[in-house]
């Protein structure tokens, strides 16, 4: 088994870990250099650019997206 086969192995295997790991070394290192406040506000706008290119991504219509986005609360 060479090296190749083994990473994918284990990425298969343990995608959701990797991720998180590499999500919070990050987090880790904005709080610190930054301050905590800085990197939840940095953190809160990955999220929201992840979640509307995730839309886009997914072809839902622009007035569709912005409709549910905005849409009025009662």
């Amino acid at each position: 088994m060479n090296y190749y086969d083994l990473i994918l192995e284990i990425w298969d295997k343990h995608r959701g870990k990797i991720i998180g790991v590499f999500l919070g070394l990050i987090f880790g290192w904005f709080a610190i250099t930054y301050g905590l406040l800085k990197a939840v506000f940095v953190s809160i706008c990955v999220g929201l650019g992840f979640y509307a290119g995730k839309r886009l991504d997914e072809q839902v219509e622009r007035p569709e997206f912005l409709s549910r986005m905005f849409k009025e609360r009662r």
